[in-house]
Order: structure tokens, then C-alpha cells, then sequence
């Protein structure tokens, strides 16, 4: 067996983005409400599948939310809930 399917490996996305991570958030959320969306079924929607749609172009919220990952969008989520 290969070894490298023997270990755990170690995920550590970029720092750079933590704040603007959580900018992001809050901007397409606001712009998803502003135009009547549930927020957090449309970000889930997102993160799920990937596909930008998902998301209102209402101020730009769309092409903001593709500008960074999906992974980097959980782990801000995450820290949040966890508050850490």
C-alpha cells in the first residue's frame, strides 16, 4: 500500500483572506436580502454546489463571492460558529 494513503494530511488554507473572507459574507448576504433572497439558503446553495447562480448579481455580490474560494468561505463560517 502507498504510504501517503497511510497518513493524515494537513489542510491549511491562506491567511490573507480571514478579513476579507468575512467581508464577503456579509455583502452578499446583505445583497441577497436586499433583494428578497433567504441569505443563507442561497450561500448554502453556493458552497454546495459551486455554481455562482446562486448568488444575485444585485452589487456585484456574485462576481464578489467568486473571488474567493468556497473553502475559505467555510473556514471564516466555521471560526464564526466555533468563535475562535
Amino acid at each position: 500500500m502507498d504510504k501517503k494513503f497511510e497518513e493524515t494530511m494537513k489542510f491549511e488554507p491562506a491567511k490573507d483572506n480571514e478579513n476579507s473572507a468575512r467581508e464577503i459574507i456579509k455583502s452578499v448576504y446583505e445583497a441577497l436580502q436586499e433583494k428578497g433572497y433567504d441569505p443563507i439558503n442561497q450561500i448554502i446553495g453556493y458552497i454546495l454546489s459551486g455554481d455562482p447562480t446562486y448568488i444575485t448579481s444585485h452589487n456585484d455580490a456574485r462576481s464578489v463571492i467568486c473571488r474567493i474560494e468556497r473553502d475559505e468561505l467555510l473556514e471564516e463560517i466555521l471560526k464564526e460558529y466555533l468563535d475562535i
